[in-house]
């Protein structure tokens, strides 16, 4: 039996977006699963927003909003780490609080996986996982990605070290 998903469409980031990325970027609950350490002031998103190429090959990373049927902004999806001789790229994605947990990450996962194959031609997709966020374990796996390595101490949340899993994708 097949999963009925929501509808996701992925576009480039608008000006508009300021107050959502704004709002992500500094959450303090997601840092401990970024390498965000830092508040990010309007201005530096901004300039973000105003200065990126929105190409993989010229800023070595892609972000995009995820809006749902209704046109609202449900999270924000990245490639990032783009390695253009070996193809692969790793994938980030944050979904708002009162979207979560209603298939809009999978879906989304399922959209940049036909993005990554099928547009930019990628051989891999990779995603560090902390070994205890288990929604997002499942997420990956549901989506079809292995774990393969678990890395020792690799996420630090300012207390505490974690152990996060590589989960990779073969496309």
């Amino acid at each position: 039996m097949t999963e009925h998903l929501p509808f996701v469409r992925l576009r480039a980031i608008e000006p508009e977006d300021l107050d959502i990325l704004y709002g992500i970027e500094n959450d303090t609950r997601l840092w401990n699963v970024s390498v965000t350490s830092v508040p990010y002031s309007r201005y530096t998103l901004y300039d973000y927003i105003a200065n990126s190429k929105n190409d993989i090959y010229a800023d070595r990373q892609v972000r995009m909003m995820i809006e749902n049927k209704c046109g609202e902004v449900v999270g924000i999806v990245d490639l990032i780490n783009f390695d253009p001789k070996h193809l692969r790229a790793e994938v980030g994605i944050v979904i708002e609080q009162k979207f979560r947990n209603k298939g809009f990450a999978q879906a989304t996962i399922n959209q940049i996986k036909d993005y990554s194959l099928n547009i930019l031609h990628l051989h891999q997709l990779y995603a560090y996982v902390n070994k205890d966020n288990k929604q997002s374990l499942n997420l990956f796996e549901r989506c079809g990605f292995i774990s393969t390595t678990e890395l020792q101490d690799w996420l630090f949340d300012g207390k505490n070290y974690h152990n996060a899993l590589l989960f990779q994708l073969f496309l």
